[in-house]
């Protein structure tokens, strides 16, 4: 399999030792302002920034290349995205976090939301940590999992960073310094507290899933979430 790296920041290179490991090609490793022939490749992964993400995006349906998209910080134009796909009978996954454990998280996160609906006493908390270098804040994840709560909990209509407010869930952002993504949600009364934590040790496991989701996708048409990847949910 060919294999455009649209971004060749530290996940790029990380998705690329992945890659390789499992007998894959790298045609093409872009940055802002590269030149490149997107239809070189079987399918690509873009780990970008998000002033760039649709343009990728965008650039690979307009050619019939199958596109993974990690970036986040772009999704005012995911609804596009979408269109473009299914106007160009293209293939496309838009994922916050590709991680399989991450996955699996979230997963967890909605079916403890609707354990924890009707019980009022417990008040929700997500906190997420990443490295200094990340630019948006909450991360893609910690919004995801906040949309999760939301859908499956009666108390919430939205997420709020940094505050509280009434019927919002409440997000906590930190930036520390080497710290791949740690991200915990947790339920408090009075008398206890449910708490569940995702700890990423490196990036291996976020370009392991995108690897395995750009495998996954190849000679398939649509819009596509890890969900269908991993066959969960």
């Amino acid at each position: 399999m060919n294999i455009a790296l649209l971004g060749y920041g530290k996940m790029g290179k990380a998705i690329e030792q992945i890659a390789l490991k499992r007998g894959h090609n790298i045609v093409i490793k872009a940055d802002v302002g590269t030149t490149y022939n997107i239809t070189d490749a079987d399918v690509a992964i873009d780990f970008s920034i998000p002033s760039v993400a649709f343009s990728n995006i965008s650039k690979c349906l307009n050619n019939g290349v199958p596109v993974i998209s990690g970036t986040t910080g772009w999704l005012e134009d995911y609804d596009n995205a979408v269109a473009l796909c299914n106007e160009k009978k293209g293939a496309f996954i838009s994922a916050s976090n590709f991680s399989l454990g991450v996955n699996i998280f979230f997963e967890l996160n909605k079916n403890l939301a609707k354990m924890m609906s009707n019980l009022a006493q417990y008040k929700v908390r997500l906190e997420e940590i990443h490295h200094t270098q990340k630019l948006d804040a909450p991360s893609g994840t910690a919004i995801t999992l906040a949309n999760g709560i939301i859908k499956n909990h009666s108390s919430f209509d939205k997420w709020v960073l940094d505050s509280k407010e009434d019927n919002a869930v409440p997000i906590v952002a930190k930036r520390i310094e080497n710290v791949p993504g740690t991200h915990t949600v947790k339920y408090e009364s009075d008398i206890d507290f449910i708490e569940m934590k995702h700890h990423a040790h490196n990036r291996e496991g976020f370009a392991l899933g995108a690897v395995i989701a750009a495998e996954w996708i190849i000679g398939k048409t649509g819009v596509f979430t890890m969900n269908d990847v991993l066959n969960i949910g």
